[in-house]
């Protein structure tokens, strides 16, 4: 399985070029923060109008994954939809995200932008704990929990000219990046994220080859 291989409290990860996250034993896709119908929701808000395929995109290259990974499993940690109205997902998106659940479990956890069941089937929940991992939408403060794996900053950092989303992680917690397409990010050393970790943290960028650096 392609991507940068790591242990967190004793689950053997891989961090995907996509941003994704696999964890083989569990046969478990882990995503988060794909913002299913932003620009849908920025356009009824009177915002600035975004090219509309960001719901293709993202759930082109979740198929991918899927593929790549034979998934048993998917967790999605919160803020899979832009808003509760983005649920509503326009015929084909439904019938596509149908598609790609169909024979596995599936899992949304509630986030600040999708608070409570929404959208297709599957389990809903605030957090899920699954083995040595609990994973829920926003870090918590003052240590959290060991094996916390969450999503909710988007979190990117600069290298070599180029800013890349990135996974967070010091052995004891992890952050994922943002799946989806057209979300933003913030920047890893910032100081909402910088106290939640310690001081041997790696930033491991998405690309074509996921690589580790400190942050």
């Amino acid at each position: 399985m392609p991507g940068y291989r790591f242990d967190l409290c004793g689950a053997g990860l891989a961090a995907l070029a996509s941003g994704a996250l696999f964890w083989p034993d569990e046969g478990a896709l882990i995503l988060s923060d794909l913002h299913l119908g932003r620009s849908d929701r920025i356009a009824r808000l009177g915002g600035a109008l975004l090219p509309p395929y960001e719901v293709t995109d993202t759930l082109r290259r979740l198929q991918a994954d899927l593929a790549a990974t034979a998934a048993r499993q998917v967790i999605c940690l919160g803020d899979s939809f832009d808003d509760p109205a983005a649920a509503d997902l326009a015929g084909e998106h439904r019938r596509r995200l149908a598609r790609l659940m169909a024979g596995r479990r599936w899992v949304w956890i509630e986030g600040n932008h999708d608070p409570g069941p929404l959208g297709p089937g599957g389990e809903h929940g605030r957090e899920l704990r699954l083995g040595p991992l609990t994973f829920r939408h926003v870090a918590r403060t003052g240590g959290g929990t060991p094996g916390e794996v969450s999503g909710h900053f988007h979190p990117k950092l600069r290298l070599a000219g180029q800013t890349r989303p990135a996974f967070l992680c010091d052995g004891a917690r992890l952050i994922l990046p943002a799946y989806g397409t057209y979300t933003g990010g913030l920047d890893a050393r910032d100081p909402a994220l910088r106290p939640l970790f310690g001081p041997r943290a790696l930033a491991i960028l998405t690309g074509r080859a996921p690589v580790a650096v400190p942050f």
